[in-house]
């Protein structure tokens, strides 16, 4: 068990751990808005990854179309968005993830987020009704709080491909 206490470590989430899990998962094409949250420490690992290609949209729900689209070429593909961008996304990730059944893989930045606060207890209204939705919708989720959480993506994500069902990965902390 870890300390407890004002000694203990603030846990770490660090981008290219991310990256180096979503690579070892065979994803080939991240998708995302401009977002200056995850900007230094996820997508400029990503854009100067020679193994990623980084489409910039202008929209949230037009990741799900392009992921969709990658999926029938055999490509894997991450979709990179905040909170607010997801429920912007609803319909589509209703049609294209849920009722086509896609391996729609969304990693979900929880921007504004307590430390050490969950999710459910977020002072953050958007943050807060997340995971019922994601329950509702019957999508599985993980919470990547720390580095020691991120192995589960390689793992989530082979479950989503060759499942054919969506996955959520929900940035709980800013990534370095």
């Amino acid at each position: 068990m870890g300390k407890l206490g004002p000694e203990a470590e603030t846990p770490v989430l660090t981008g290219a751990k991310i990256v180096a899990a979503v690579k070892r998962a065979g994803v080939s094409h991240v998708l995302s808005v401009p977002d200056l949250h995850t900007a230094k420490g996820l997508l400029t690992p990503i854009r100067s990854d020679p193994a990623l290609t980084l489409i910039r949209t202008c929209k949230e729900d037009e990741t799900l179309g392009i992921a969709a689209g990658l999926n029938y070429g055999d490509k894997r593909a991450l979709i990179l968005i905040q909170y607010t961008g997801f429920l912007y996304s609803m319909n589509a990730i209703r049609a294209m993830a849920c009722e086509h059944k896609l391996p729609i893989c969304m990693m979900i930045g929880l921007l504004g987020k307590e430390p050490e606060v969950a999710p459910q207890d977020s002072a953050k209204f958007g943050v807060r009704i997340l995971e019922p939705i994601l329950d509702v919708l019957g999508i599985k989720r993980l919470l990547i709080d720390s580095d020691e959480d991120v192995d589960g993506i390689s793992t989530a994500i082979e479950h989503a491909y060759t499942s054919s069902e969506p996955v959520a990965f929900l940035i709980a902390r800013k990534p370095i």
